[in-house]
Protein backbone atom coordinates (compact mmCIF):
# COMPACT_ATOMS: atom_id res chain seq x y z
CA UNK A 1 0.00 0.00 0.00
CA UNK A 2 1.12 3.52 -0.61
CA UNK A 3 2.20 5.62 2.37
CA UNK A 4 -0.11 8.30 3.72
CA UNK A 5 0.91 11.63 2.19
CA UNK A 6 2.02 14.53 4.31
CA UNK A 7 0.06 17.74 3.71
CA UNK A 8 3.23 19.56 2.63
CA UNK A 9 4.69 16.73 0.54
CA UNK A 10 5.76 17.77 -2.97
CA UNK A 11 3.77 16.53 -5.93
CA UNK A 12 5.40 15.07 -9.01
CA UNK A 13 6.58 17.30 -11.80
CA UNK A 14 7.27 16.01 -15.34
CA UNK A 15 9.99 17.44 -17.56
CA UNK A 16 8.51 16.01 -20.74
CA UNK A 17 11.68 16.33 -22.84
CA UNK A 18 13.31 13.64 -20.67
CA UNK A 19 10.36 11.24 -20.57
CA UNK A 20 10.70 8.19 -22.81
CA UNK A 21 7.12 7.09 -22.26
CA UNK A 22 8.22 3.74 -20.80
CA UNK A 23 5.07 3.52 -18.63
CA UNK A 24 6.72 2.41 -15.37
CA UNK A 25 5.25 5.36 -13.50
CA UNK A 26 1.82 4.54 -14.96
CA UNK A 27 1.96 1.08 -13.37
CA UNK A 28 3.36 2.43 -10.10
CA UNK A 29 0.69 5.09 -9.40
CA UNK A 30 -2.07 3.67 -7.12
CA UNK A 31 -4.40 6.60 -7.90
CA UNK A 32 -4.14 6.40 -11.69
CA UNK A 33 -2.89 9.98 -11.92
CA UNK A 34 -0.48 9.12 -14.73
CA UNK A 35 -1.56 7.92 -18.16
CA UNK A 36 0.26 7.13 -21.42
CA UNK A 37 0.57 10.19 -23.63
CA UNK A 38 -0.59 10.76 -27.19
CA UNK A 39 1.47 13.81 -28.30
CA UNK A 40 5.09 13.83 -29.46
CA UNK A 41 7.44 16.12 -27.57
CA UNK A 42 9.20 18.31 -30.18
CA UNK A 43 12.54 18.26 -28.34
CA UNK A 44 12.87 14.52 -27.76
CA UNK A 45 10.78 13.12 -30.60
CA UNK A 46 9.19 10.70 -28.08
CA UNK A 47 5.71 10.50 -26.52
CA UNK A 48 5.82 11.44 -22.79
CA UNK A 49 3.21 10.45 -20.22
CA UNK A 50 0.55 12.89 -19.01
CA UNK A 51 -0.24 13.87 -15.39
CA UNK A 52 -3.60 14.59 -13.75
CA UNK A 53 -2.74 15.27 -10.11
CA UNK A 54 -6.22 15.92 -8.70
CA UNK A 55 -6.20 12.60 -6.81
CA UNK A 56 -2.43 12.57 -6.15
CA UNK A 57 -1.42 11.72 -2.56
CA UNK A 58 2.26 12.66 -3.15
CA UNK A 59 3.27 9.12 -2.22
CA UNK A 60 6.44 9.28 -4.26
CA UNK A 61 6.15 5.84 -5.84
CA UNK A 62 6.31 7.32 -9.33
CA UNK A 63 9.74 8.87 -8.62
CA UNK A 64 11.11 5.51 -7.60
CA UNK A 65 9.72 3.85 -10.71
CA UNK A 66 11.07 6.44 -13.16
CA UNK A 67 14.42 5.40 -14.72
CA UNK A 68 15.18 8.97 -15.85
CA UNK A 69 16.72 11.16 -13.10
CA UNK A 70 15.56 14.36 -14.80
CA UNK A 71 12.19 13.08 -16.04
CA UNK A 72 9.76 12.70 -13.16
CA UNK A 73 10.77 14.48 -9.95
CA UNK A 74 9.26 16.37 -6.98
CA UNK A 75 8.05 19.81 -7.95
CA UNK A 76 10.18 21.46 -5.27
CA UNK A 77 13.45 20.24 -6.82
CA UNK A 78 15.41 22.59 -9.07
CA UNK A 79 17.13 21.09 -12.11
CA UNK A 80 19.52 23.49 -13.74
CA UNK A 81 20.63 21.01 -16.40
CA UNK A 82 18.45 21.41 -19.49
CA UNK A 83 18.25 19.66 -22.81
CA UNK A 84 20.71 21.43 -25.07
CA UNK A 85 22.67 21.08 -28.24
CA UNK A 86 25.84 18.99 -27.70
CA UNK A 87 27.85 21.89 -29.13
CA UNK A 88 26.73 23.99 -26.12
CA UNK A 89 27.18 21.47 -23.30
CA UNK A 90 30.37 23.01 -22.00
CA UNK A 91 29.43 26.65 -22.30
CA UNK A 92 31.19 29.28 -24.40
CA UNK A 93 34.42 28.18 -26.01
CA UNK A 94 37.42 29.45 -24.09
CA UNK A 95 39.66 31.92 -25.80
CA UNK A 96 42.94 30.51 -26.99
CA UNK A 97 46.24 32.06 -27.84
CA UNK A 98 46.62 29.58 -30.69
CA UNK A 99 46.81 31.16 -34.15
CA UNK A 100 43.77 30.85 -36.39
CA UNK A 101 44.21 28.10 -38.98
CA UNK A 102 44.50 29.05 -42.62
CA UNK A 103 44.32 26.87 -45.71
CA UNK A 104 47.60 25.20 -46.55
CA UNK A 105 47.18 24.70 -50.31
CA UNK A 106 48.12 21.54 -52.14
CA UNK A 107 51.18 21.63 -54.35
CA UNK A 108 51.55 20.06 -57.80
CA UNK A 109 54.88 18.33 -58.37
CA UNK A 110 55.83 17.75 -62.03
CA UNK A 111 56.53 14.21 -63.21
CA UNK A 112 59.04 13.35 -65.98
CA UNK A 113 57.51 13.60 -69.42
CA UNK A 114 59.11 10.39 -70.69
CA UNK A 115 57.46 7.95 -68.28
CA UNK A 116 56.42 4.78 -70.08
CA UNK A 117 52.73 3.81 -70.07
CA UNK A 118 51.63 1.03 -67.73
CA UNK A 119 49.70 -2.09 -68.73
CA UNK A 120 47.53 -2.63 -65.65
CA UNK A 121 44.02 -3.58 -64.59
CA UNK A 122 41.40 -1.03 -63.65
CA UNK A 123 41.60 -1.37 -59.87
CA UNK A 124 45.39 -0.94 -59.99
CA UNK A 125 44.96 2.15 -62.14
CA UNK A 126 42.55 3.63 -59.60
CA UNK A 127 44.93 2.88 -56.72
CA UNK A 128 47.81 4.55 -58.58
CA UNK A 129 45.56 7.52 -59.29
CA UNK A 130 44.83 7.82 -55.56
CA UNK A 131 48.54 7.71 -54.70
CA UNK A 132 49.33 10.38 -57.29
CA UNK A 133 46.48 12.49 -55.87
CA UNK A 134 48.17 12.49 -52.47
CA UNK A 135 46.15 9.80 -50.71
CA UNK A 136 48.21 8.22 -47.93
CA UNK A 137 45.39 6.81 -45.78
CA UNK A 138 43.45 3.75 -46.88
CA UNK A 139 40.75 1.86 -44.99
CA UNK A 140 38.90 -1.10 -46.39
CA UNK A 141 37.58 -4.62 -46.19
CA UNK A 142 38.32 -7.09 -49.01
CA UNK A 143 35.50 -7.85 -51.42
CA UNK A 144 35.65 -9.22 -54.95
CA UNK A 145 35.99 -7.79 -57.61
CA UNK A 146 37.67 -4.74 -56.03
CA UNK A 147 40.21 -6.37 -53.70
CA UNK A 148 43.26 -5.97 -55.96
CA UNK A 149 43.13 -2.20 -55.54
CA UNK A 150 43.32 -2.57 -51.78
CA UNK A 151 46.13 -5.12 -52.10
CA UNK A 152 48.23 -2.67 -54.11
CA UNK A 153 47.65 0.07 -51.53
CA UNK A 154 48.71 -2.36 -48.78
CA UNK A 155 51.99 -3.02 -50.61
CA UNK A 156 52.82 0.58 -51.47
CA UNK A 157 51.58 2.79 -48.61
CA UNK A 158 54.03 1.65 -45.89
CA UNK A 159 56.95 2.67 -48.11
CA UNK A 160 55.39 6.12 -48.52
CA UNK A 161 54.91 6.61 -44.76
CA UNK A 162 51.22 6.06 -45.35
CA UNK A 163 48.57 4.15 -43.42
CA UNK A 164 46.77 1.00 -44.56
CA UNK A 165 44.12 -0.45 -42.24
CA UNK A 166 42.11 -3.54 -43.06
CA UNK A 167 39.04 -2.72 -41.04
CA UNK A 168 36.92 -5.35 -39.34
CA UNK A 169 33.96 -4.54 -41.62
CA UNK A 170 32.65 -2.05 -44.14
CA UNK A 171 30.80 -0.29 -41.31
CA UNK A 172 34.12 0.26 -39.55
CA UNK A 173 35.76 1.27 -42.83
CA UNK A 174 33.50 4.23 -43.50
CA UNK A 175 33.79 5.45 -39.92
CA UNK A 176 37.58 5.30 -40.12
CA UNK A 177 37.24 7.44 -43.24
CA UNK A 178 34.98 9.86 -41.36
CA UNK A 179 37.66 10.42 -38.74
CA UNK A 180 40.53 10.62 -41.22
CA UNK A 181 38.68 12.91 -43.62
CA UNK A 182 37.61 15.08 -40.68
CA UNK A 183 41.29 15.62 -39.93
CA UNK A 184 41.61 17.10 -43.42
CA UNK A 185 43.55 14.13 -44.83
CA UNK A 186 43.00 12.41 -48.17
CA UNK A 187 41.43 9.02 -47.57
CA UNK A 188 39.76 6.34 -49.70
CA UNK A 189 38.39 2.83 -49.86
CA UNK A 190 37.72 0.15 -52.47
CA UNK A 191 34.48 -1.79 -52.15
CA UNK A 192 31.83 -3.60 -54.16
CA UNK A 193 28.05 -3.55 -54.11
CA UNK A 194 27.18 -5.42 -50.86
CA UNK A 195 30.01 -3.60 -49.08
CA UNK A 196 28.74 -0.20 -50.18
CA UNK A 197 25.31 -1.05 -48.76
CA UNK A 198 26.90 -1.48 -45.34
CA UNK A 199 28.63 1.90 -45.58
CA UNK A 200 25.56 4.01 -46.22
CA UNK A 201 24.94 5.23 -42.68
CA UNK A 202 28.51 6.46 -42.44
CA UNK A 203 28.31 8.06 -45.88
CA UNK A 204 25.27 10.00 -44.71
CA UNK A 205 27.21 11.17 -41.63
CA UNK A 206 30.12 12.28 -43.81
CA UNK A 207 27.83 14.22 -46.13
CA UNK A 208 26.02 15.83 -43.18
CA UNK A 209 29.30 16.80 -41.50
CA UNK A 210 30.88 17.87 -44.82
CA UNK A 211 33.77 15.42 -44.64
CA UNK A 212 35.63 14.55 -47.88
CA UNK A 213 36.60 11.05 -48.94
CA UNK A 214 36.72 8.89 -52.07
CA UNK A 215 34.79 5.63 -52.42
CA UNK A 216 35.69 3.42 -55.38
CA UNK A 217 32.77 1.02 -55.87
CA UNK A 218 33.22 -1.82 -58.35
CA UNK A 219 29.66 -2.94 -59.06
CA UNK A 220 28.70 -6.60 -59.21
CA UNK A 221 25.46 -8.50 -59.75
CA UNK A 222 22.69 -8.50 -57.15
CA UNK A 223 20.43 -8.29 -55.25
CA UNK A 224 21.69 -9.96 -52.11
CA UNK A 225 25.01 -11.72 -52.36
CA UNK A 226 24.45 -12.09 -56.11
CA UNK A 227 27.65 -12.87 -58.00
CA UNK A 228 30.90 -11.18 -58.95
CA UNK A 229 29.95 -10.57 -62.59
CA UNK A 230 30.00 -7.06 -64.09
CA UNK A 231 26.81 -5.09 -63.54
CA UNK A 232 25.49 -1.56 -63.12
CA UNK A 233 23.35 -2.56 -60.18
CA UNK A 234 24.22 0.39 -57.92
CA UNK A 235 23.41 3.38 -60.13
CA UNK A 236 20.16 4.08 -58.32
CA UNK A 237 21.84 3.62 -54.95
CA UNK A 238 24.69 6.08 -55.54
CA UNK A 239 22.55 8.64 -57.36
CA UNK A 240 19.47 8.56 -55.10
CA UNK A 241 20.18 6.59 -51.94
CA UNK A 242 23.43 7.53 -50.19
CA UNK A 243 22.10 7.04 -46.69
CA UNK A 244 19.29 8.71 -44.80
CA UNK A 245 18.47 12.37 -45.23
CA UNK A 246 18.93 14.61 -48.23
CA UNK A 247 22.27 13.25 -49.42
CA UNK A 248 24.10 13.54 -52.72
CA UNK A 249 27.63 12.94 -53.92
CA UNK A 250 29.30 13.44 -57.27
CA UNK A 251 29.37 10.08 -59.08
CA UNK A 252 32.11 9.55 -61.68
CA UNK A 253 31.68 6.66 -64.16
CA UNK A 254 34.92 5.62 -65.90
CA UNK A 255 34.83 3.47 -69.02
CA UNK A 256 38.43 2.17 -69.23
CA UNK A 257 41.53 1.77 -67.03
CA UNK A 258 42.89 5.16 -68.10
CA UNK A 259 39.78 6.86 -66.77
CA UNK A 260 39.97 4.77 -63.60
CA UNK A 261 43.25 6.59 -62.89
CA UNK A 262 42.25 10.01 -64.17
CA UNK A 263 38.83 10.12 -62.50
CA UNK A 264 40.18 8.86 -59.18
CA UNK A 265 42.63 11.76 -59.17
CA UNK A 266 39.80 14.12 -60.05
CA UNK A 267 37.65 12.62 -57.28
CA UNK A 268 40.06 13.81 -54.59
CA UNK A 269 40.07 17.35 -55.98
CA UNK A 270 36.26 17.41 -56.05
CA UNK A 271 35.94 15.88 -52.59
CA UNK A 272 37.96 18.69 -51.04
CA UNK A 273 36.56 21.43 -53.27
CA UNK A 274 33.05 20.66 -52.02
CA UNK A 275 33.86 19.00 -48.66
CA UNK A 276 31.82 15.97 -49.65
CA UNK A 277 32.42 12.30 -50.44
CA UNK A 278 32.84 11.40 -54.12
CA UNK A 279 32.01 8.01 -55.64
CA UNK A 280 34.05 6.48 -58.47
CA UNK A 281 31.66 3.93 -59.96
CA UNK A 282 33.14 1.08 -61.97
CA UNK A 283 31.79 -2.34 -62.88
CA UNK A 284 33.20 -5.81 -62.29
CA UNK A 285 34.67 -6.09 -65.78
CA UNK A 286 36.25 -2.64 -65.65
CA UNK A 287 37.82 -3.43 -62.28
CA UNK A 288 39.54 -6.52 -63.66
CA UNK A 289 40.26 -5.73 -67.33
CA UNK A 290 43.84 -4.80 -68.28
CA UNK A 291 44.57 -1.76 -70.40
CA UNK A 292 47.20 0.77 -71.37
CA UNK A 293 47.43 3.65 -68.90
CA UNK A 294 49.48 6.81 -69.38
CA UNK A 295 50.66 8.56 -66.24
CA UNK A 296 49.82 12.25 -65.73
CA UNK A 297 52.32 15.08 -65.84
CA UNK A 298 52.16 15.73 -62.08
CA UNK A 299 51.45 14.32 -58.67
CA UNK A 300 49.88 16.10 -55.70
CA UNK A 301 51.48 17.01 -52.40
CA UNK A 302 48.34 17.61 -50.34
CA UNK A 303 47.91 20.62 -48.12
CA UNK A 304 45.76 20.97 -45.02
CA UNK A 305 42.44 22.83 -45.04
CA UNK A 306 41.66 25.45 -42.42
CA UNK A 307 38.50 23.61 -41.33
CA UNK A 308 40.31 20.35 -40.44
CA UNK A 309 40.12 18.88 -36.93
CA UNK A 310 43.79 18.05 -37.09
CA UNK A 311 44.73 18.08 -33.39
CA UNK A 312 47.29 20.88 -33.49
CA UNK A 313 47.16 24.38 -32.01
CA UNK A 314 46.07 26.06 -35.24
CA UNK A 315 43.02 23.82 -35.67
CA UNK A 316 41.92 23.39 -32.06
CA UNK A 317 38.90 25.66 -32.49
CA UNK A 318 37.36 23.53 -35.25
CA UNK A 319 34.35 21.28 -34.82
CA UNK A 320 32.83 18.77 -37.22
CA UNK A 321 29.35 17.41 -36.53
CA UNK A 322 26.22 16.31 -38.36
CA UNK A 323 23.95 16.85 -35.32
CA UNK A 324 21.29 19.57 -35.31
CA UNK A 325 18.67 18.94 -32.63
CA UNK A 326 16.28 21.76 -33.45
CA UNK A 327 13.95 21.32 -36.40
CA UNK A 328 14.56 24.83 -37.70
CA UNK A 329 18.34 24.40 -37.36
CA UNK A 330 18.28 21.09 -39.20
CA UNK A 331 16.13 22.54 -41.96
CA UNK A 332 18.61 25.39 -42.36
CA UNK A 333 21.43 22.86 -42.51
CA UNK A 334 19.66 20.89 -45.24
CA UNK A 335 19.10 24.06 -47.23
CA UNK A 336 22.83 24.84 -47.00
CA UNK A 337 23.63 21.37 -48.31
CA UNK A 338 21.07 21.75 -51.09
CA UNK A 339 22.74 24.98 -52.17
CA UNK A 340 26.00 23.04 -52.43
CA UNK A 341 24.30 20.32 -54.49
CA UNK A 342 23.02 23.05 -56.79
CA UNK A 343 26.57 24.32 -57.27
CA UNK A 344 27.71 20.80 -58.09
CA UNK A 345 24.94 20.45 -60.64
CA UNK A 346 25.81 23.75 -62.27
CA UNK A 347 29.59 23.23 -62.37
CA UNK A 348 30.42 19.52 -62.42
CA UNK A 349 28.44 17.94 -65.26
CA UNK A 350 30.80 15.84 -67.36
CA UNK A 351 30.20 13.80 -70.49
CA UNK A 352 31.85 12.41 -73.60
CA UNK A 353 30.42 11.90 -77.08
CA UNK A 354 31.32 9.92 -80.19
CA UNK A 355 29.98 10.69 -83.67
CA UNK A 356 27.18 12.81 -82.23
CA UNK A 357 27.61 15.82 -84.50
CA UNK A 358 24.87 14.61 -86.88
CA UNK A 359 23.47 11.65 -84.94
CA UNK A 360 19.82 10.81 -85.53
CA UNK A 361 19.99 7.65 -83.40
CA UNK A 362 21.59 8.50 -80.07
CA UNK A 363 22.91 5.68 -77.90
CA UNK A 364 23.44 6.49 -74.23
CA UNK A 365 25.67 4.28 -72.08
CA UNK A 366 28.23 4.41 -69.25
CA UNK A 367 31.06 2.23 -67.88
CA UNK A 368 31.90 -0.96 -69.84
CA UNK A 369 28.56 -0.99 -71.76
CA UNK A 370 29.66 2.31 -73.32
CA UNK A 371 32.52 0.45 -75.02
CA UNK A 372 30.03 -2.02 -76.52
CA UNK A 373 27.81 0.87 -77.60
CA UNK A 374 30.76 2.62 -79.26
CA UNK A 375 31.50 -0.50 -81.31
CA UNK A 376 27.82 -0.63 -82.27
CA UNK A 377 27.93 3.00 -83.45
CA UNK A 378 30.85 2.19 -85.74
CA UNK A 379 29.01 -0.79 -87.24
CA UNK A 380 25.80 1.22 -87.67
CA UNK A 381 27.69 4.02 -89.41
CA UNK A 382 29.14 1.45 -91.81
CA UNK A 383 25.55 0.49 -92.68
CA UNK A 384 24.47 4.08 -93.31
CA UNK A 385 22.73 4.72 -89.97
CA UNK A 386 23.62 8.09 -88.44
CA UNK A 387 24.27 6.80 -84.94
CA UNK A 388 26.22 8.42 -82.11
CA UNK A 389 27.16 7.67 -78.51
CA UNK A 390 26.52 10.03 -75.60
CA UNK A 391 28.38 8.89 -72.49
CA UNK A 392 27.62 10.49 -69.10
CA UNK A 393 30.88 10.64 -67.14
CA UNK A 394 29.03 12.05 -64.14
CA UNK A 395 25.95 9.98 -63.38
CA UNK A 396 25.14 12.54 -60.66
CA UNK A 397 24.84 15.31 -61.54
CA UNK A 398 23.52 13.98 -64.84
CA UNK A 399 25.07 15.95 -67.76
CA UNK A 400 21.77 17.30 -69.00
CA UNK A 401 23.19 20.49 -70.47
CA UNK A 402 25.36 18.65 -73.01
CA UNK A 403 22.67 16.10 -73.82
CA UNK A 404 20.02 18.76 -74.40
CA UNK A 405 22.13 20.27 -77.18
CA UNK A 406 22.04 16.96 -79.09
CA UNK A 407 18.35 16.16 -78.77
CA UNK A 408 16.83 18.46 -81.42
CA UNK A 409 18.40 16.43 -84.27
CA UNK A 410 17.84 13.00 -82.68
CA UNK A 411 14.90 10.84 -83.75
CA UNK A 412 15.52 8.14 -81.19
CA UNK A 413 17.28 7.58 -77.88
CA UNK A 414 18.49 4.10 -76.92
CA UNK A 415 19.88 3.42 -73.43
CA UNK A 416 22.38 0.55 -73.25
CA UNK A 417 23.01 -0.71 -69.73
CA UNK A 418 23.87 -3.68 -67.52
CA UNK A 419 20.87 -3.13 -65.24
CA UNK A 420 17.12 -3.13 -65.60
CA UNK A 421 16.56 0.55 -66.23
CA UNK A 422 18.62 2.23 -63.52
CA UNK A 423 20.54 4.40 -65.99
CA UNK A 424 17.38 5.00 -67.99
CA UNK A 425 15.64 6.20 -64.85
CA UNK A 426 18.39 8.78 -64.28
CA UNK A 427 17.98 9.93 -67.88
CA UNK A 428 14.20 10.22 -67.61
CA UNK A 429 14.41 12.06 -64.29
CA UNK A 430 16.94 14.53 -65.69
CA UNK A 431 14.79 15.13 -68.78
CA UNK A 432 11.74 15.69 -66.61
CA UNK A 433 13.47 18.16 -64.29
CA UNK A 434 14.90 20.04 -67.24
CA UNK A 435 11.56 20.12 -69.06
CA UNK A 436 13.31 19.12 -72.28
CA UNK A 437 11.42 17.60 -75.19
CA UNK A 438 12.93 14.34 -76.29
CA UNK A 439 12.44 11.58 -78.87
CA UNK A 440 11.16 8.10 -77.95
CA UNK A 441 13.39 6.21 -75.50
CA UNK A 442 14.25 2.56 -76.15
CA UNK A 443 16.74 0.30 -74.41
CA UNK A 444 18.98 -2.73 -74.47
CA UNK A 445 19.26 -4.15 -70.97
CA UNK A 446 20.98 -7.04 -69.23
CA UNK A 447 21.52 -7.84 -65.57
CA UNK A 448 23.07 -10.44 -63.28
CA UNK A 449 26.56 -9.99 -64.71
CA UNK A 450 25.57 -10.23 -68.39
CA UNK A 451 26.80 -7.36 -70.57
CA UNK A 452 25.08 -5.98 -73.71
CA UNK A 453 26.93 -6.97 -76.87
CA UNK A 454 27.59 -4.81 -79.96
CA UNK A 455 25.70 -7.12 -82.34
CA UNK A 456 22.50 -7.10 -80.30
CA UNK A 457 22.67 -3.31 -79.98
CA UNK A 458 23.02 -3.03 -83.76
CA UNK A 459 20.13 -5.43 -84.33
CA UNK A 460 17.92 -3.53 -81.87
CA UNK A 461 18.57 -0.29 -83.74
CA UNK A 462 18.04 -1.85 -87.18
CA UNK A 463 14.76 -3.46 -86.12
CA UNK A 464 13.41 -0.09 -85.16
CA UNK A 465 14.81 1.54 -88.27
CA UNK A 466 13.08 -1.11 -90.37
CA UNK A 467 9.79 -0.49 -88.55
CA UNK A 468 9.78 3.19 -89.50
Amino acid sequence: MSPRARPDAPHPHLTSAYCKGCGRCVDACPKHCIEPGTAIDPLSGLVPVTLDLEACTACGLCYEACPEPFGLHPDDEQHAWELSDPKEHFGPRRESSAPVAVDRPSRLIPLPSDLAPLIIKGTYASAIGALLAGCRHFFGYPITPSTEGAELMAKVLPGLEGVFVQACSEVATINHMYGCGGAGLRTMTFTSSPGLSLMLEGVSYMIGAEVPGVIVNIMRGGPGLGNIGPAQSDIRLVCRGLGHGNTHAIVLAPANPQEMLDLTMLAFDLAFAYRNPVVVLGDGYLGQVTGKVALPDHLVEPGLPAWAVYGDREHRRNLISSIELGEADLEARNLELQAKYDRMTANEQRSDSFRCEDAEVLLLAANTPARMAKAAVQRLRAQGVKAGLFRPVTLWPFPMDALAALLPQARRLMVVEASLGQLEDELRLALSHAGVAHPPIEHVQHTGGVLPQPDEIVQAVLRQEGAR
